[in-house]
């Protein structure tokens, strides 16, 4: 159904029976009432009821009718050419007509902004291309939450892609700034992205391609008249391959993803942490890969800032790490379910900063129950481990 259709059938028409039985009424009871009672201005009420209910084509209809009330009244209670009759017309057609104007320019809005949804959640699709829900071995939830909820899309930004090896590529990254002015800085990265992920035998290559990249490019898209200051992208950079438990992540500048493994919750702090893309500093040889085991049945939390910056309306930070552990995990897609329903229960709105979660989970023909977390601090990292139970061995 096209956007035109959505906006020509409003809800409310059923409803207009309403203000036609409102011009009945007065119409009735000013009939009726003594010659020096006049009921015939309530009549306005008619089509200023319906321009709520219904568009501007139904509600000059109903303006129509209750001029045409305002006449029967007139004729039959004191003449139609009686100043005060007359002055009461006059008044009840301007009325109506500015009523019809005002939801004219309302019902036109409306049009326009169903338009601009429309065409933002195709550039979404076309920028972000949605990644499969498995890819390889691998199962994928998404969720994206723009801070301008008008767009429906800003400056997060995730890709999802096959390599050669085989394996898989994955990317999260957040733009400086936020809403349709860093849609083109994000598509810089991402272009880039899906060109070299497969082009590339080993990620510090890809990571450095991609900053040569937003190095060359990102000047000539970035909205350097209103933001006058540094641009750059933070970005998590993964390579999985489909077998074996061994698996590398660069981190430009970006939060650290959190691991799901049966009883524990890790954060995986890089070693060897890079700047954001587009700062233009380190050489290619300074980008190092840091090792982390994902073993079948673990589950890769990736998000950006806009999601552990969220606030409560007083002022606290969403805590992601201890939702997490606190919800029942048995996929990607019901542990997305979760984070979205309490990430929009904690800021009561939308978040003030565009928001962009990627779970993905290494599959396995059986999974077993995971049970909830509880916080404990292990190795200098923090991990989190089942409320009375011990922590497993270290590995």
């Amino acid at each position: 159904m096209s956007v035109d259709r959505l906006v020509e059938q409003p809800s409310g028409r059923g409803l207009v029976a309403i203000p036609l039985a409102l011009i009945v009424v007065i119409t009735v009871v000013d009939l009726h009432s003594p010659t020096s009672v006049h009921l015939g201005p309530l009549l306005v009420i008619a089509p200023a009821l319906t321009a709520s209910l219904a568009g501007p084509r139904l509600t000059a209809v109903v303006g129509v009718l209750a001029v045409a009330a305002q006449v029967f009244i007139a004729v039959f209670h004191g003449g139609l050419t009686t100043a005060n009759h007359v002055s009461q017309i006059i008044a009840l057609t301007v009325l109506s007509a500015l009523v019809v104007f005002v939801c004219h320019v309302r019902e036109r809005r409306a049009r326009e902004l169903s338009r601009a949804r429309s065409v933002a959640e195709t550039a979404q699709r076309v920028l972000l291309r949605p990644p499969p829900r498995r890819i390889g071995p691998l199962r994928v939830a998404w969720l994206y939450l723009a801070a301008e909820d008008e767009t429906q899309i800003g400056g997060d930004l995730f890709a999802v892609s096959r390599a050669a090896h085989p394996s898989t590529r994955v990317i999260i990254g957040d733009v400086r700034g936020k809403g349709l002015a860093s849609i083109g800085e994000a598509s810089v990265v991402l272009g880039s992205f899906r060109e070299g992920a497969h082009r590339y035998a080993t990620l510090p290559e890809l990571t450095a391609a991609l900053e040569v990249s937003v190095c060359r490019d990102l000047e000539d898209v970035a909205d350097t008249e209103h933001d006058p200051g540094e641009h750059f992208i933070t970005a998590l950079v993964l390579d999985i391959p489909d077998e074996g438990p061994d698996a590398w992540m660069i981190t430009c500048g970006h939060p650290p993803p959190l691991l799901l493994r049966n009883r524990e919750v890790t954060v995986l702090h890089p070693r060897h942490p890079l700047p954001p893309l587009g700062m233009c500093e380190l050489p290619a040889a300074s980008h190092r890969p840091d090792p982390f085991t994902f073993e079948t049945g673990d589950i890769l939390l990736l998000y950006t800032d806009g999601v552990i910056e969220a606030r409560s309306p007083s002022g606290v930070f969403y805590p992601l790490l201890e939702r997490v552990a606190s919800f029942p995990v048995s996929s990607p897609d019901a542990l997305m379910r979760h984070i979205h329903d309490d990430l929009l229960a904690h800021v009561g709105d939308h978040p003030g900063d565009d928001a962009a979660l990627l779970i993905i989970e290494r599959t396995a023909s059986h999974h077993p129950h995971r049970p909830h977390f509880a916080t404990r601090p292990v190795d200098g990292q923090h991990r989190l481990h089942p409320t009375g139970s011990p922590p497993p061995a270290e590995r």
